[in-house]
């Protein structure tokens, strides 16, 4: 199975009293999200499952692809490792999946599934991990198959 890790790009620094939530792109994190959708445009696979946290600037980032996408508030900011490796359906879902999320969630989870410990894996605005579950010699295995960040495309 590929899973798919897309944080989403900048936003703007809340304002007081505003709704963590309601966070929109900064004009930069709306060129990065483009950029990095039309990577993803010519890498994902038909099928692909797009799922992606309910903050605005999380759908502002999915938007850019222009393909189908499904809300899961299992997204969320703050959401934990197991919602997300529930919401993915990892390591036996039929089809990729790419979830657009936030830090230090989905750092956490890469840290889980490449076995590197406890903290987050850093994981830059706007970045891309693409990882692959396998079996080898009886042993299930997550590989880095790419990372990619959009100021480098």
């Amino acid at each position: 199975m590929d899973l798919i890790l897309w944080r989403h790009a900048e936003a703007f620094d809340p304002e007081p009293g505003q709704n963590d939530l309601e966070r929109a792109l900064t004009s930069r994190g709306q060129k990065h999200a483009s950029r990095m959708a039309d990577w993803l445009e010519r890498q994902l696979p038909e099928g692909a499952r797009i799922l992606c946290s309910p903050a605005v600037r999380a759908e502002q980032t999915v938007r850019a692809l222009s393909r189908k996408y499904k809300v899961r508030d299992a997204l969320s900011p703050g959401a934990s490792v197991e919602d997300l490796l529930e919401a993915a359906g990892w390591p036996d879902a039929k089809h990729a999946v790419l979830l657009v999320g936030h830090q230090p969630s989905l750092g956490l989870l890469a840290s889980r599934l490449l076995q590197m410990g406890d903290g987050a894996c850093p994981i830059r605005k706007g970045a891309v991990w693409w990882l692959r579950s396998r079996q080898r010699e009886g042993q299930d295995q997550t590989v880095i198959m790419s990372v990619t960040v959009p100021d480098r495309l």
